[in-house]
């Protein structure tokens, strides 16, 4: 047996034994596991995954976890240091209570979650695009939003480490250590936290309380997600329930669903993306500064520039846009509608429609266009000025990645190309290929004939 063999059966004997060790203290905790399901490493789309023996009809229970196994600042040997300390954590995630927890828990041999950190040997993550290089991020994703999004994630990360958790492990030097709890090992918790955790949903979804922080929930973390999922969670006063959704045929994984996202979203915050055209949920997000260039371009002039810079200043007055928002389509339109009807209108609109519309400051009639969608179908029959403002602002969205879909169709269709891809190439391939196949659907939606 060759040396990487030995060490690729080293792995698999410590993987089994971890969940072994694993599956025994889910019975000490009363965790339930339906016995037509399993969990396994080997047969899964990506690291674990829950498999099952039998047929299963839709309404199944596959597992049940009591609220006293879940992971949380609420449930953790600290729970009250940290309730003490608590105006000393508030930050703008929301997350460190809760990412204190894991430290000291994932570093504790004898935490009661000690064979719940076993199943990730170091904290091993998915390989999520905030631990590639930076050059590989911008080759890969340009253009996509993941590159932007991960170096506010970054700044953020440490930014929170060094101000506040930082200063709570040093004023408990006998629970905590910065060499223990560094910094390194705060980004592969948030990491953690972006990939498996879980957030119950508040009661009154109306309601203007803050969202409930996140927490971790063994064994439903451990279901991969694909858009057309086929189970999900139920949250109950006594425990935690993860449901079929539909039947499900033996030797078919289970899989939950983390929400409508696009693949961008699934690459940053979980570490992997759909092929097309399986992600039903597959968005582009356009950001908003890029309406206002395309405006400036189709200006004729720099009395016409002027307006357009007098239009978009009014437009953030009225918290329509933003520097760091974003116009997104989905498959079947746009799904920003309010905020892209509301720009193309201002504008497109003749100085005559504008000075009434600021006089008014942004209050008119629009009883009608509130029913309105901007579909696909109704993306194709806005006014002509409407329709060429959008298209330049798809062809500058365009132009900003490193790759164009002419190339990248050329790699899905060559099956000998797509092998050599690495796994980041394909999950990267995935988002790029999907969100240009998007904007050039709006290309052809506002195409204006000769």
């Amino acid at each position: 047996m060759s040396a990487e063999s030995k060490r690729r059966k080293v792995g698999e004997d410590e993987e089994k034994a971890a969940l072994l060790h694993f599956l025994g203290w889910c019975q000490k905790v009363s965790i339930q596991l339906n016995p037509k399901v399993y969990i396994s490493a080997e047969d899964s789309v990506w690291q674990y995954g829950v498999l099952t023996h039998e047929d299963l009809p839709a309404g199944e229970v596959i597992c049940s976890i009591p609220r006293s196994a879940l992971l949380s600042q609420h449930t953790t040997q600290i729970k009250d240091l940290l309730e003490k300390g608590q105006e000393n954590l508030d930050s703008k995630s929301g997350w460190v209570s809760l990412l204190i927890s894991l430290m000291y828990e994932a570093t504790d041999e004898s935490s009661l979650w000690a064979p719940y950190f076993g199943l990730w040997p170091q904290l091993s993550t998915p390989d999520l695009p905030m631990f590639w290089s930076e050059n590989e991020r911008l080759r890969l994703l340009k253009g996509t939003g993941v590159p932007e999004a991960v170096r506010k994630d970054l700044e953020n990360i440490e930014q929170e480490y060094t101000t506040i958790v930082l200063p709570f492990i040093r004023r408990h030097p006998n629970m905590f250590c910065p060499q223990k709890h560094s910094l390194d090992l705060y980004k592969r918790l948030v990491a953690f936290v972006m990939a498996y955790s879980f957030q119950e949903p508040l009661e009154d979804e109306d309601s203007e309380k803050d969202a409930l922080p996140p927490m971790m929930v063994p064994v439903a973390d451990l279901l991969n997600h694909v858009a057309h999922h086929n189970a999900h969670l139920e949250f109950t006063p006594e425990c935690l329930r993860m449901v079929t959704t539909r039947p499900v045929m033996a030797g078919q994984e289970i899989f939950n669903t983390y929400g409508e996202m696009g693949n961008w979203q699934l690459l940053h915050m979980y570490g992997f993306s759909e092929p097309h055209p399986n992600n039903i949920n597959e968005t582009a997000d356009i950001p908003m500064p890029t309406l206002q260039e395309a405006a400036l371009l189709g200006a004729e002039s720099e009395e016409q520039r002027a307006r357009v810079r007098e239009r978009w200043t009014f437009l953030r007055h009225m918290d329509v846009v933003g520097e760091e928002g974003a116009f997104v389509f989905g498959c079947d339109g746009a799904l920003t509608e309010d905020e892209l009807r509301t720009c193309l209108k201002l504008l497109c609109m003749s100085p005559e429609e504008f000075a009434d519309y600021k006089e008014n400051d942004g209050w008119e009639d629009d009883e009608d266009e509130g029913e309105e969608t901007l579909s696909n179908q109704e993306l194709s029959r806005l006014p002509p000025s409407w329709r060429r403002l959008l298209h330049r602002t798809a062809e500058l969205a365009l132009k900003v990645y490193a790759t164009d879909l002419r190339s990248d169709q050329a790699i899905l269709d060559d099956e000998a190309a797509r092998r050599e891809l690495s796994r980041r190439e394909q999950y990267a391939l995935h988002v790029r290929y999907g969100q240009k196949r998007i904007l050039h659907r709006l290309l052809e939606l506002t195409a204006i004939p000769p």
